[in-house]
């Protein structure tokens, strides 16, 4: 039986997560497991990848170039159908992968499918996707899981991951948008993803009007037609009211820690913690 997905996992010195990461990939049908190796020099993942080229993993060296070089990297030394990126430091749930094909083949104008994470290691959470992939609240946080189920010929059709820095998957969503695609969700929870501590999210909020700002640079007539996105998506007057006023207190650096939690505190306290949580802070939630 002929693999109908890819999963392409990058490892850049992450020899003490990358082996759970491949045992992680458990499926009642073949799957086809590529580790693209971004320029380790770290010894311990070195010995890693050895030992996993020796076990019959297919193990790609390339230099170094970041984190999108290399998902593409493992892209185009893979054939199927449907791809499915997942870092080395995450692990994906059984019988995952078969309920996110499934409900992508049912969706034939999807071009991803995507559900629900469990964080681990230092925090523990769950992180709900949104019911539907909303266009318009797309132009102000990523909403989408990074590890979904991606079209092949979508990804190819819209260039694929490009950017760096924490923007590369907001910035992949951003280009389907664009070319007319839409997701799918699967209600279930699909990998675990390993948080290493506060000082990452904290970063990922302080830099979120860099983010923004970089992204609307790159999709001018995208951030533009928010009111053409808004008519299409039909978000609830509370979302339309909050989204605004949380993500732009955050993307001019205003409401970082405690200033943000009595924020949430205000009148519209349901939609916002709903958005916070939407927007990548799923800790607690």
């Amino acid at each position: 039986m002929t693999a109908r997905v890819a999963v392409v996992i990058p490892c850049y010195n992450d020899g003490a997560t990358l082996a759970a990461a491949v045992q992680s990939v458990r499926e009642s049908e073949p799957i086809e497991v590529v580790v693209v190796n971004d320029g380790s020099s770290d010894p311990g993942t070195l010995l890693e990848l050895q030992r996993l080229r020796g076990a019959g993993v297919h193990v790609i060296d390339r230099e170094n170039g970041g984190l999108s070089a290399a998902r593409m990297t493992g892209v185009a030394a893979t054939a199927p159908p449907y791809i499915y990126p997942l870092d080395a430091d995450d692990c994906l749930q059984a019988g995952a992968l078969q309920a996110l094909l499934d409900a992508l083949e049912r969706a034939p104008r999807a071009a991803f499918a995507y559900g629900d994470y469990e964080v681990f290691g230092e925090y523990r959470g769950r992180w709900h996707s949104p019911e539907r992939f909303d266009p318009w609240a797309m132009t102000y946080a990523n909403f989408i899981p990074v590890s979904s189920l991606i079209r092949r010929s979508a990804l190819e059709q819209v260039g694929g991951w490009e950017l760096h820095n924490a923007v590369e998957d907001w910035d992949l969503w951003l280009k389907m948008v664009e070319r007319g695609w839409d997701g799918v969700r699967v209600p279930r929870v699909v990998y675990r993803r390993r948080v290493h501590g506060e000082s990452l999210i904290s970063d990922t909020r302080r830099r979120h009007g860099e983010m923004v700002g970089r992204l609307r640079a790159r999709h001018r007539e995208l951030f533009a037609s928010r009111r053409r996105l808004a008519a299409r998506s039909r978000p609830g007057l509370t979302k339309r009211l909050s989204y605004p006023l949380l993500f732009g207190l955050r993307n001019r650096n205003l409401i970082p820690g405690a200033l943000e939690s009595r924020v949430l505190r205000l009148g519209l306290e349901r939609s916002l913690r709903r958005a916070q949580r939407e927007a990548g802070d799923p800790i607690g939630a």
